[in-house]
């Protein structure tokens, strides 16, 4: 784990000021109207007992309360400005209470600020009251003067004067009407007193007489709820929201506006017209502070406590009389308090003890979890994704219309007041296809709850290489799904990993449309290759597509041509506007949507990938992303690229720290985008942790574990002033610590770092920990899986494109080819082939039978995820290269994971403690790939041993890549170096044209995923793209 920072403690000390201490000078705040010693006296002398209209046992009637007579944390989305009779501030029918707890009584005004000064025998300040109130769970002081109690009296007794007037206004009449309805009651009387008090007795008696007062005033709801009683104990409409935390500092300041550490637009002026002043209330709580808008109850700004934080009081930090400067990563704030109490804030990173964490290797298990934690949500729902598509269905094969549709599901719970935050990455439309426009269209359109944002604006923000990169779904901040799957196309999968897709109803009118349609021919012959059809990607195949006519359907008997006429009626009828969200609102229209979208073909086979979901993006990039249920590849043709990812879901403190980070993202792109400052995208604000192990929901099967999660942020990102790299730094202490193995599962894998072009140290830190083993001549083994081409459109057969050789040469140069790689780094100490002993590098493939016909395709590893030892674990969004490690880029999230509860597993042949989490994922992982879960002689259980490393894993993997070379002639292949040597190798076809008998004995051999990297696959190629092309003229950084 992450060794802790060292904590920051900062603490204010300023005390109540008045006009009698400090001489307030124009521009400077002032305390409340002015009132003359006539009036006072006028209104002191007045009979109070008939003015009385309020009852004190009055019960505040609040919807956002919840059943324990706490208040809900969805209120702080339903503020209203502090005058507002609205306004909920208290928790029902509990009462408040006051004691005082002692009196300070100074001697000179330096006495107050604790400066040292010679006292003044001849001169008495007047004394401080400290009063501790208490109101259900929660309890804090506040310290005021004889003089504050007075102005409180004054204006409690104008309330009731004002109150007596009948004005033309609905809302005053109605109160008026209210209150005179309730029993009358005498208002709490004021003796008058002195601020100054000589003896002790005097100070007892007052004491008592202040105390009682306060308390009875308390009791009655009339003045309780009056605002400048609400200011005097210094309580708002944030003050009892459980969620919220303990009650802390709350006052009425002057702020001074600017201080946002916004990239390339930061004020450098200090003179008057370089900002303003405005009056805030100021709430702090255990880990963040905010201003709120007295006139309209509005959250203005939150600032979380971070490392950084500080507080200053000094003129000149402040650069100003009587300021507070606070400092943090994201902003300087000024302001000028009228009053404020000591308090102090500690902040620490946190390492979360005993929070529970389930696995997920691939999709379907994830994204059945995720639809059910959503189904759970009762306040917020936070998701961030580089790519999101709304109609995505996350439970599979869909039996049940609808409504396990993303869409759905969030319209649903924003229905039921649910608030839905959406964090999506807004691309260079130039460069990505992702259409994340559609996406928030789609989404905004749902309900009214539903906010989407897309950062950053390029232009403005001059960012253009980087990209939001985080995979983040947190569920009231208690749940938090973290890792590398998207909540978009072609991301569900299951240990299965199928190429095909195809419902055998469908696939009936197909094959008969085939046979009858001799004037469309279509070409059906898939590259043995590489699995890549030549096909114009039509989607006629399609129940429901207006193009299929009924006469063509025969022998397929009545009930199948009725139904496919049902079809298509409602096709023409009801469906016109089927990729709308309208047509969606109910379970029941969903199942008729369900015919055209393929549900329908529950009758055979079930499709699993619907529409633009079943895809192949090597073959083809996604297109017309506004039509989702059209495919855009065709089916009966070319096979899918199957997906491998890990995920992980997190509870508690850790999803705390991870809403955290949506909420930091949400705030700062608020701030930064005019067209988000409406209150109609409110600033969001974390829940304490001190409420964080009331769970309300909790996903099965998780195991307690240590978290800690890790981040890459920037000023471009999070609008933090020094970038963030904690998932770099954890990943090389987690290698440096390793004692036994590492495995290693990532999209990308470039490292090696010459301080040229490639920057990260992970590369360097694997070669260090191997070379350490081999000294000391211990076993140690890494594993490295990744995508045996890079996920980029391109036709291998020719090359691959510039992108595709772009990331190939930097992941070849990372393993094997020049002088900083791994391999040659690794030779300079040891035998020529001895580095085999210590690290291998594999691939994902796959293969199936498509139309009659045997096809392969590479099994596409997304995940990004490190296991050390069977105890330690790092899940994420961060992929190994310099975009996701420097913090300075992509923006990330992981979370690195220790076990806290440990079974007896084998390392090397001996009995060890393996950690119970860590253990089963590898397990999960070693069954998948290697194909343990259909040939239980598979033995996954000692990861380090020659048995399992040589015997099983470099073996599985050398005997897969072979077979499947001979079989499909497949590529990338160490058997083709260099451009002409490719041509020569596809001239040669392999058993599956030309002997398929063979071709499948030899297939039925196959064991798992695994196969051997090529590691010499185009060895003899410069793969960098030449400058003439588009991909040849851009930074080198977008590669790496």
């Amino acid at each position: 784990m992450l060794g802790k920072v060292p904590p920051t403690t900062s603490s204010l000390q300023l005390m109540t000021s008045d006009p009698s201490d400090i001489a307030v000078e124009p521009g400077d705040i002032t305390d409340g109207l002015g009132i003359s010693r006539k009036m006072s006296d006028v209104v002191e002398s007045l009979d109070t007992r008939e003015l009385d209209m309020g009852d004190g046992e009055e019960t505040d009637n609040d919807p956002t309360t919840i059943g324990d007579s706490r208040i809900g944390f969805s209120a702080v989305y339903h503020t209203v400005g502090f005058k507002e009779s609205e306004a909920r501030v208290y928790l029902p029918t509990v009462p408040i209470t006051a004691k005082i707890l002692e009196v300070e009584r100074f001697n000179t005004a330096q006495d107050r600020f604790n400066i040292t000064a010679q006292r003044s025998v001849n001169k008495s300040q007047p004394a401080v009251f400290k009063i501790e109130l208490r109101h259900g769970e929660f309890s804090w002081v506040v310290k005021r003067k004889e003089k504050h109690f007075m102005d409180l009296h004054r204006e409690l007794v104008r309330y009731k004067m004002f109150m007596r007037v009948p004005l033309p206004s609905r809302s005053h009449t109605t109160r008026r009407r209210t209150m005179k309805k309730s029993e009358a009651r005498h208002m709490p009387e004021l003796p008058r007193g002195r601020d100054e008090l000589a003896q002790d007795e005097q100070v007892y008696s007052r004491r008592k007489q202040l105390e009682d007062y306060l308390n009875k005033l308390l009791r009655m709801a009339m003045y309780r709820k009056y605002y400048h009683t609400m200011e005097f104990i210094d309580v708002s409409q944030m003050s009892f929201i459980h969620d919220l935390g303990p009650k802390g500092l709350e006052g009425m300041i002057h702020k001074r506006s600017g201080g946002h550490r916004i990239p390339g637009l930061n004020c450098c002026g200090h003179s008057e017209v370089c900002y303003r002043w405005s009056k805030r209330w100021l709430v702090v709580k255990d880990s963040f502070l905010f201003y709120m808008k007295p006139d309209s109850g509005a959250i203005s700004f939150v600032l979380l406590l971070d490392k950084e934080f500080s507080v200053k009081m000094d003129s000149k930090d402040t650069e100003t009389k009587y300021g507070v400067r606070i400092d943090s990563l994201s902003r300087c704030s000024v302001c000028m308090c009228v009053q404020m109490c000591s308090v102090s804030v500690s902040v620490c990173v946190c390492v979360c003890v005993c929070v529970c964490v389930c696995r997920y290797v691939n999709g379907k298990t994830y994204m059945e979890d995720v639809a059910d934690a959503l189904e759970e949500a009762k306040e917020e729902i936070f998701i961030t994704d580089w790519w999101l598509s709304p109609e995505i269905f996350l439970k599979r094969p869909v039996v049940e219309g609808n409504k396990w549709r993303l869409d759905c599901i969030l319209k649903r719970k924003a229905q039921q007041g649910v608030h839905i935050f959406v964090m999506l990455y807004k691309e260079v439309e130039l460069a990505l296809g992702i259409n994340s426009e559609y996406s928030k269209r789609t989404l905004m359109h749902l309900h009214p709850n539903i906010k989407v944002m897309r950062h950053p604006d390029h232009v403005s923000s001059s960012v253009y290489l980087w990209a939001h990169h985080e995979k983040i779904i947190v569920i009231d901040q208690s749940v938090a799904f973290v890792g590398g799957i998207d909540l978009a196309y072609g991301r569900w999968d299951d240990r299965e990993h199928r190429l095909t897709d195809v419902g055998s109803v469908t696939r009936s009118v197909a094959l008969e449309m085939e046979q009858s349609s001799a004037h469309h021919p279509s070409s059906r012959g898939v590259s043995s290759t590489d699995g890549a059809a030549n096909s114009n990607g039509g989607n006629q195949s399609l129940p429901g597509n207006p193009g299929v006519e009924l006469p063509r359907l025969k022998g397929i008997g009545r009930t199948r041509r009725m139904h496919f006429s049902l079809v298509k009626h409602l096709h023409k009828h009801t469906l016109q506007h089927a990729d709308s969200i309208s047509s969606l609102d109910s379970a029941g229209s969903g199942s008729v949507r369900s015919l055209q979208t393929g549900v329908g073909e529950l009758r055979g086979n079930t499709r699993f990938w619907h529409g633009k979901d079943y895809c192949n993006f090597v073959y083809k990039d996604w297109i017309q992303l506004e039509k989702p249920f059209d495919d855009f590849i065709d089916r009966y043709t070319t096979p899918r690229m199957p997906w491998h990812d890990i995920s992980s879901v997190v509870h508690g403190k850790a999803a705390r720290d991870v809403a955290r980070h949506f909420i930091q993202r949400w705030n700062f792109c608020k701030i930064m985008k005019p067209k988000y400052h409406s209150l109609s995208y409110p600033y969001l604000l974390p829940k304490s942790h001190s409420s964080a192990s009331e769970l309300r929901y909790q996903v099965p099967d998780c195991v307690p574990t240590r978290v800690q999660v890790l981040r890459s942020a920037a000023d471009w990102s999070a609008g933090i002033k020094y970038h963030e790299e904690s998932i770099h730094n954890a990943y090389l202490q987690t290698i440096a610590r390793s004692k036994h193995f590492i495995y290693i599962e990532n999209q990308f894998f470039i490292s090696c770092s010459d301080n040229k072009m490639v920057y990260n140290k992970i590369g360097e830190a694997l070669i260090e920990r191997i070379l350490r083993a081999h000294k000391e001549g211990k076993k140690f083994r890494v594993y490295v899986v990744t995508p045996l081409l890079p996920g980029f459109e391109g036709d291998i057969t020719t090359g691959g494109g510039n992108a595709l050789q772009a990331v190939m040469h930097f992941n070849y140069r990372t393993m094997i080819r020049g002088e900083y790689s791994i391999i040659s780094q690794l030779k300079k100490e040891m035998d020529e082939l001895q580095w085999m002993n210590y690290i291998s590098f594999c691939g994902l493939r796959t293969h199936a039978e498509l139309e009659g016909r045997l096809v392969t395709e590479l099994v596409y590893v997304h995940s990004k995820m490190l296991i050390a030892d069977d105890n330690t674990v790092i899940i994420g969004s961060a992929n190994i290269n310099d975009r996701s490690m420097l913090g300075k880029r992509d923006s990330e999230v992981a979370v690195i994971i220790e076990d806290s509860e440990t079974v007896t597993a084998v390392m090397d042949g001996l009995e060890y403690q393996a950690g119970r989490y860590a253990l089963a994922l590898r397990l999960e992982c070693f069954r998948t790939v290697l194909g343990a879960h259909m040939d239980t002689t598979i033995d996954v259980s000692d990861p380090v041993s020659d048995r399992f490393y040589k015997d099983v894993w470099m073996t599985t993997a050398g005997r897969n890549a072979t077979i499947y070379e001979k079989v499909f002639r497949c590529l990338p292949s160490s058997l083709v170096r260099n451009m002409s040597e490719l041509e020569s190798y596809q001239t040669n076809p392999g058993l599956a044209q030309s002997d398929t008998g063979k071709a499948q004995e030899e297939l039925r051999r196959i064991r798992g995923f695994l196969v051997q990297f090529p590691l010499d696959f185009l060895s003899e190629q410069n793969l960098m793209p030449s400058v003439g092309t588009k991909e040849g003229m851009v930074p080198t950084e977008i590669w790496t």
